[in-house]
């Protein structure tokens, strides 16, 4: 997802390759932001900022680093806490103050940068999931830091898609939408008057996608969580609004005749500092933003 998460080419499992010798394994990456940034926490601004800078390091998304001079009076408080980052050093934790709350090593700033780290000297970034809210602008950001690099693009086709879940036909079209995702592979979706509806199961789980919105699942034929639909998408993903795609390793997924098959490194999994917002509150956010 973006440039180094899933397949992106800071990722664990690129999909491409530098065309250079001698790339490291692991390659950090840092650039400034330049967008207003803030974040609340117990019904205050604990920081607001024009000049804050995305850390991009293998699989995780990207964080933000604050200049400390850009917080508020008293929202930094300093810990006895230290940790060793692998590659940016020494760590030291701050307890950050709300207006109404605090967030216990909700802070942290690396104190011993190597010199071609300099970027991040006096930054401190904020833990996502610590903080109440997180805003570009007016506009909240849900799940974690947005990443400049992340691109979705919906397309129309008339290739022939066919679903089938052993000998029973699940779906056939030939007006699938096909949705670039920046670090995935193509996923298809197709309209629910080319879908059999009886064949669709709804489940109660359900997930929530920053870029896209509230997924829900469907078993097929006994086969769990087989397809998925974002019933009611964020606005720029109306296209494949109540549309539904189907997972290829799951059911048998045909376009053109020819079998799809689950790309690997595709699972999304939480990690590491990343909120994971509750499907309740996800939903009331939406809901808001559609008001």
């Amino acid at each position: 997802m973006g440039l180094s998460w899933q397949q992106g080419p800071l990722g664990r499992n690129p999909n491409g390759q530098f065309l250079v010798a001698g790339v490291p394994e692991r390659v950090l990456y840092a650039e400034p932001l330049r967008r207003r940034l803030r974040a609340e926490l117990g019904g205050q601004t604990v920081v607001q900022s024009d000049d804050a800078v995305l850390l991009f390091e293998p699989g995780r998304y990207p964080v933000a680093y604050f200049p400390i001079e850009d917080f508020a009076d008293g929202a930094l408080v300093a810990t006895d806490h230290r940790s060793t980052h692998d590659d940016l050093g020494e760590t030291a934790w701050f307890e950050v103050a709300g207006g109404t709350r605090s967030a216990a090593r909700g802070a942290w700033q690396h104190v011993a940068l190597p010199e071609h780290a300099a970027i991040l000297e006096g930054k401190v970034a904020l833990a996502w999931r610590a903080m109440d809210a997180f805003y570009e602008e007016d506009d909240r950001i849900l799940g974690h830091a947005a990443d400049p690099y992340h691109r979705i693009d919906v397309r129309h086709s008339s290739r022939h898609l066919v679903v089938r879940a052993g000998d029973r036909v699940v779906a056939d079209t030939k007006s699938p939408l096909v949705l670039y995702e920046s670090g995935f592979a193509p996923r298809w979706y197709v309209p629910r008057g080319d879908v059999v509806a009886e064949t669709l199961t709804l489940v109660e789980q359900q997930t929530f996608c920053p870029y896209k919105g509230i997924a829900s699942y469907y078993d097929i034929d006994g086969t769990r969580q087989a397809a998925w639909s974002y019933r009611a998408p964020i606005d720029d993903m109306a296209a494949i609004g109540d549309l539904v795609s189907f997972e290829p390793d799951r059911v048998e997924v045909t376009l053109d005749g020819e079998r799809l098959a689950l790309e690997p490194g595709q699972t999304v999994v939480s990690h590491g500092i990343d909120r994971e917002l509750g499907i309740g509150e996800a939903g009331a956010l939406l809901l808001a933003r559609a008001a």
